[in-house]
């Protein structure tokens, strides 16, 4: 299944291009659904996947009902616990959703549509409005973040030893975790492994939205660092709330200007890794499929088509440009290593790791140089920390921790540099630690 995350600058206007986008595929035939936490005009208000119109579907995402549903679930399997110190049951009527809910209630309606109930719907294309794109980026991350606390504070292979908790307890003189607590991490790791491998598919995409202005030049900016740090691919970028380039009016005019040179930048930014779409001003708040269909069919974009389809620049087809099918398999990691001459046991030490040959630095010693693209990175915001056998990334606002591959444990860490937008870390062989072969 195709898989298209809308997210963009707060109010850009992303969910309106979301639905927009949804609209436009299932016009031209894709069975589509859309997934979104705001109210839409002229879309049901279910819960549930409800048909909109011939070829789309619509869901609404319900965080509250969601915390109160995962909370009393909680409170039931721990009932023993609470007992046992006298806790009060909480009601549902009571409940009230916490920060982070939402986030959370998102995670689970993306593994329905993954592999849960509503994954056997026969959907082509699941269209996603995302929350604004700083805190998209936390959310997207956040599978991964969460399974490798998961595995951090209740690791699967001490569930092994559970025959002796009874044993344990009496040793340590504290109750040791039930079997129901390993039970319900190991759940909520398959859960959130369905999710990270949605967003890790090559079949999903980011549709930026942005409406021209400073403001959303610098969010841009910024947030692809973090988009490059995640491995997250953009398909398109729609430049939302064009206004018309030519007035007579002098107000509006030179805000027509403002907007076209903020266009003409991400032209030069964006193009041709992803396409740009222009979606013109309706001199209104779009409402209903007709003000959704005529964004669409205005819509102006521009793609680029690999050299074997004939290269060069094109007019896509509206804002149904980029949601051909891809093939499906997890995408390529955004990280590849340079290697002088690849050491002994390097292929066996280094498997699927996308290995670049260049030639040897005439300073001894091979090394191997871990190599992650880092555009608009600057050398004070960025920070590199090896502990154990992953490396902690931060630059500027974002973080991830990557597990480092097996041949790169072996070596030490001996240098790191930022140029031209690229992180090179660079990794000598631990003769202790490197294979030999004599």
């Amino acid at each position: 299944m195709r898989t298209v995350l809308v997210t963009g600058p707060g109010g850009a206007g992303r969910t309106t291009v979301a639905a927009a986008t949804a609209l436009a595929a299932a016009r031209r035939g894709r069975r589509t659904l859309l997934l979104t936490a705001d109210g839409i005009p002229g879309f049901p208000d279910g819960t549930e996947p409800t048909e909109v119109t011939d070829g789309l579907w619509s869901a609404r995402i319900d965080s509250g009902e969601h915390f109160r549903e995962e909370l009393l679930a909680l409170q039931d399997q721990a009932s023993a616990v609470l007992d046992l110190l006298g806790g009060n049951r909480l009601d549902g009527e009571e409940l009230t959703e916490l920060p982070g809910s939402t986030e959370l209630a998102l995670l689970h309606t993306l593994r329905r549509a993954a592999e849960g109930d509503w994954s056997r719907r026969g959907h082509e294309l699941l269209v996603v409005d995302l929350p604004p794109l700083r805190e998209a980026l936390a959310l997207l991350a956040l599978p991964e973040q969460l399974r490798r606390y998961l595995r951090r504070l209740l690791p699967p292979e001490r569930q092994a030893a559970r025959a002796l908790r009874p044993m344990l307890a009496q040793l340590a003189g504290v109750p040791m975790p039930a079997q129901w607590l390993y039970e319900a991490a190991a759940r909520r790791d398959a859960e959130l492994a369905a999710v990270q491998a949605l967003i890790e598919d090559r079949g999903t995409t980011l549709r930026l939205v942005a409406e021209p202005g400073p403001a959303a030049e610098e969010a841009l900016r910024t947030a692809r660092t973090g988009l490059a740090l995640h491995g997250l691919r953009v398909d398109s970028l729609a430049v939302n709330r064009v206004l018309p380039r030519r007035s007579a009016d002098p107000w509006f005019a030179e805000l027509a200007a403002q907007q076209e040179q903020t266009v003409d930048r991400w032209y030069e930014e964006w193009v041709p890794e992803a396409a740009l779409c222009e979606v013109p001003h309706l001199g209104r708040d779009p409402r209903g499929l007709d003000d959704l269909a005529r964004l669409d069919t205005t819509a102006v974009c521009t793609v680029f088509e690999a050299a074997g389809t004939g290269g060069g620049l094109f007019e896509g087809d509206g804002l149904a440009s980029e949601l051909d099918g891809r093939s499906p398999g997890r995408a390529d990691d955004p990280w590849w290593i340079e290697s002088p001459g690849a050491p002994d046991g390097l292929d066996g030490l280094l498997p699927g790791a996308r290995i670049v040959t260049v030639p040897p630095s005439g300073d001894g010693d091979p090394v191997l140089v871990w190599c992650l693209p880092l555009p608009g990175a600057a050398k004070k915001d960025l920070q590199l920390v090896r502990r154990g056998d992953e490396l902690l990334l931060t630059v500027g606002p974002f973080h991830r921790i990557v597990p480092l591959e097996s041949g790169l444990r072996r070596c030490t860490v001996s240098g790191a540099a930022l140029t031209d937008g690229v992180l090179r870390v660079r990794f000598t062989p631990d003769p202790g630690l490197w294979p030999r072969t004599d």
